[in-house]
């Protein structure tokens, strides 16, 4: 799993079948203090998350799996948005 911060959506009329009525959100994946580690990563939303929300991220099998859809052309997906984040000082 990884952090990130939506940061848009992306509409598209046009797509794979498995993907209508997904919504496909823009993510910035981010460390624990909010410094943007990858920009712009598309995963589809599974939670209701929105621009704005810092959200956890997970890739590859575990993308289809949170949609429950071994066959869909997905590489990420936002699994839970996030409520608090506590780092432990050094």
């Amino acid at each position: 799993m990884q952090l990130a911060r939506v940061t848009g959506t992306i509409t598209a009329t046009a797509k794979s079948a498995q993907l209508v009525g997904a919504k496909m959100l823009i993510c910035d994946v981010m460390d624990t203090h909010g410094a943007i580690m990858e920009a712009a990563c598309i995963a589809i939303d599974t939670v209701g998350a929105g621009v704005g929300d810092q959200v956890l991220v997970v890739r590859g099998s575990a993308a289809r799996m949170a949609l429950q859809a071994n066959v869909a052309p997905v590489d990420a997906a936002v699994i839970a948005i996030v409520d608090t984040i506590t780092v432990k000082a050094k």
